[in-house]
């Protein structure tokens, strides 16, 4: 259908936009022509939203914005674009105004938050021997060894970057749980989704790389989600 959204997947910390390889084959099978993935520098909320922005700027229809993890700051800071008609959270961070990944994390800590450490230049790593259990304890281990010797950190200083103006509270928002996630509580993912008034939240029992470990479901979160702003 001409009119269905272009689908703009955003990925997060410690990957890249490969991460998506799963779920970007399973929204081909389900016709989604409109694909594209952000590869984000990681070096700042401000320069992610930016780079995520150009992407949509470059899509002369409706976009449908998808973020994972820290993505899902992103897509809340880079969603205010006209063209932006939803937004999916899958497994993600949905800060609101003045909040950043950083404080929500403290205020309800991941079991895997000691597992991450900085280096020498200021970029956060997940330590490569706790990968597995940390971001993706339902995958395969040789596809967790290769997103762990893969991993794309952040400069620590991003997790402290805040949202101005949070786009879900304009725009309709889907919502994935992942309740066996050891990045980002679940606990922490039930509260956002509450107070973002989704309008459909669901739970997959599942790691933090849900993107990869349910790629089926996440997809049927997201062609649901394209499917009600179609014609937006």
């Amino acid at each position: 259908m001409s009119d269905r959204p272009t689908i703009v997947l955003v990925h997060g910390f410690w990957g890249g936009a490969a991460h998506w390889a799963k779920a970007i084959g399973e929204l081909d099978r389900r016709g989604h022509a409109g694909l594209r993935a952000v590869e984000n520098p990681l070096t700042s909320l401000a320069d992610d939203a930016e780079r995520t922005r150009r992407m949509v700027r470059q899509v002369a229809g409706p976009v449908l914005l998808v973020g994972h993890s820290y993505g899902g700051a992103v897509i809340t800071e880079a969603g205010d674009l006209p063209n932006v008609v939803g937004l999916v959270y899958v497994a993600a961070f949905a800060p609101d105004a003045g909040e950043s990944p950083g404080q929500l994390s403290q205020e309800v800590p991941p079991a895997a938050l000691a597992n991450l450490t900085p280096d020498s230049d200021g970029y956060l790593w997940i330590r490569p021997e706790k990968f597995h259990e940390s971001f993706c304890q339902d995958l395969a281990p040789d596809e967790a060894l290769v997103m762990a010797v893969t991993q794309k950190a952040p400069l620590a200083s991003t997790f402290g970057d805040s949202i101005t103006a949070p786009a879900w509270r304009a725009k309709p928002s889907w919502y994935q749980v992942s309740t066996e996630d050891h990045m980002i509580h679940p606990d922490n993912q039930r509260r956002m989704a509450a107070r973002m008034n989704t309008r459909e939240t669901v739970e997959l029992r599942a790691g933090h790389a849900s993107l990869a470990s349910q790629a089926g479901a996440v997809a049927d979160l997201i062609d649901r989600a394209a499917a009600a702003v179609t014609g937006a």
